[in-house]
């Protein structure tokens, strides 16, 4: 009959293993040292002192000029001219990307064919061109005309009376817009998983439905990121407008440097609603983002 037991403990390797772990607590742990970093910080220290001197003490700004004028009558109507093109331009722009989007994704050619054709023009031509060219738009039509085509007309407009600077503008800033929300919006549906459909559909829920309240709600989280940077991009474009002397925000700086000649200052007075505005924008994007993001993130 034979015992078995624990084997005998080697007194003299657990004494050494005890002392090579007080041997190693013995040692002193030395940081990493990043010497390069250090100079980084201190150089764009020193660069970020420099010009916070030369910003705050330079009297070439003329910061009372700029405070005289920031709040100035003719200063807030020119931001309330840029902000209704934004809103006309956001609006009008992205109701007919959603239209042009879907016409992407429809099973018919020729609804493929036409809004791929509108995507590539309006992204191809710079929007200066398109601009100007609604602008002009009387001298190629005198009037235009609604009815049968190639056969009599129900009712027309004088185009010099219909389309004037502000509406060629708006219309110039909305149907380029169109272009890049078509797309925006068509990659924020391709984003939604497939199934979601398939499933929708073998429900029998109508189409239109499925697209409502499936597909929507879960683009609107692949969509909005971008769609808010091109709407901050088009507020910042509403500048372009001032080559047809549309009252807005860049344009009156324009005009009122023009005659008292003082040109930096009133840059920065356009320069920090911009900065101000955008940042009200960036804000907003963040708590609609936040909205369309429940259920998502824990």
């Amino acid at each position: 009959m034979s015992l078995t037991s624990d084997p005998p403990i080697d007194k003299t390797t657990s004494v050494k293993t005890a002392g090579g772990a007080e041997d190693y607590a013995a040692l002193k742990v030395v940081p990493v040292r990043h010497p390069w970093r250090w100079a980084a910080v201190v150089a764009t220290a020193v660069l970020l002192a420099q010009f916070a001197h030369g910003f705050i003490t330079n009297t070439g700004w003329e910061w009372g000029v700029f405070a005289d004028y920031f709040t100035a009558d003719v200063i807030l109507k020119a931001v309330w001219v840029t902000l209704q093109l934004t809103f006309y331009g956001t609006a009008l722009g992205f109701a007919l990307g959603i239209v042009l989007a879907f016409m992407r994704l429809s099973a018919s050619r020729f609804l493929q064919a036409v809004a791929f054709g509108y995507i590539w023009a309006f992204r191809s031509i710079p929007l200066i061109v398109q601009l100007l060219f609604w602008f002009n738009l009387a001298y190629l039509y005198k009037e235009l005309q609604f009815g049968v085509p190639f056969g009599p007309g129900f009712f027309s407009f004088d185009t010099m009376g219909l389309v004037g600077a502000m509406s060629a503008a708006v219309l110039g800033l909305a149907l380029h817009q169109a272009a890049y929300a078509a797309e925006i919006v068509r990659g924020g549906v391709l984003a939604v998983d497939s199934g979601q459909l398939e499933a929708a559909a073998a429900l029998g829920i109508p189409r239109l439905r499925q697209i409502r309240r499936i597909v929507l709600p879960q683009a609107m989280r692949s969509i909005l990121p971008n769609a808010a940077n091109e709407v901050i991009s088009l507020f910042k474009g509403t500048s372009i407008v001032s080559v047809m002397a549309i009252g807005e925000l860049f344009y009156q700086v324009q005009v009122i440097y023009g005659r008292n000649g003082r040109v930096v200052p009133l840059l920065m007075v356009a320069t920090v609603w911009y900065v101000l505005l955008t940042s009200a924008l960036s804000v907003l994007q963040h708590y609609v983002e936040r909205h369309f993001s429940k259920g998502t993130t824990r």
